[in-house]
């Protein structure tokens, strides 16, 4: 009984992760669009030079090999950003800063409770993840990571791509891009993390007469469109066009992307 009532919860934990809507929270639909201030990442590249590796379709972390001075100067990377306010910012450099700052904090999460084999075990007995967690205070407000991906990216910016933007530290997630987001990178990076998530075996996988997607695409359909919108935008990325998505299964590993 105990074991169907762990399961039970698990499930009702995972449902309650995997529809999250785009509902936008006003307080953050701000910019200065005649700014030309920008915010560094330097700090995140570094780590991000140091401490990812390819190995075919992963991007992988190590996360075991994260030196004590590394840890303390990503924490010090998210603390300068959480010092900033982004609203005085225009919407480019915004952009760049939530998704970061996204990665950033997850990549710290991970690195807070290593060795972890999911992400999905971070947080307490009624949670699947930590993404309804309190993470970073920014202008007297209090954001999870479910604050800056479902209240602030998906609803503001309005773009499908986000979501091969921001990494939940899986397998099954599009990969943690090498280069840190910048007002003058961000439209070529989300060109390639889409190309190269459709066209892997993660994001798009066709088996004779079948098509199994990532389960991205059943969670957030309402960021797609319809199935032909769905299926034109595959298209638009895929190297093999897929014909139909008539009959089509989802997927999704939330193995650790660690090396």
């Amino acid at each position: 009984m105990a074991r169907l009532l762990t399961l039970f919860i698990t499930l009702l934990s995972f449902q309650a992760f995997a529809a999250p809507k785009s509902e936008l929270w006003p307080f953050w639909n701000q910019s200065n669009q005649s700014s030309t201030d920008t915010i560094s990442h330097q700090a995140w590249q570094s780590f991000l030079d140091r401490y990812l590796v390819q190995d075919g379709d992963y991007t992988l972390v190590k996360y075991g090999s994260v030196s004590k001075q590394d840890k303390q100067a990503l924490k010090n990377y998210i603390n300068v950003l959480a010092q900033l306010d982004p609203r005085a910012y225009n919407q480019a450099e915004q952009y760049a800063y939530w998704v970061n700052l996204y990665n950033a904090i997850t990549v710290d999460l991970i690195l807070d409770a290593y060795p972890v084999e999911s992400i999905t075990k971070l947080g307490g007995f009624f949670s699947f993840g930590p993404w309804g967690k309190d993470v970073i205070d920014i202008q007297g407000q209090t954001l999870t990571l479910n604050d800056i991906e479902h209240r602030i990216l998906r609803p503001i910016w309005q773009d499908p791509r986000s979501h091969y933007a921001v990494n939940c530290a899986s397998l099954g997630c599009p990969n943690l891009q090498e280069q840190a987001f910048t007002a003058d990178n961000t439209e070529a990076l989300l060109e390639q993390a889409a190309k190269d998530f459709v066209n892997s075996h993660k994001g798009v996988l066709v088996k004779s007469n079948q098509v199994q997607l990532s389960s991205i695409y059943d969670w957030f359909i309402a960021d797609f469109g319809t199935e032909q919108q769905l299926l034109d935008h595959i298209n638009q990325y895929r190297d093999q066009p897929v014909s139909s998505l008539s009959k089509v299964s989802y997927e999704y590993d939330w193995s650790l992307n660690k090396k």
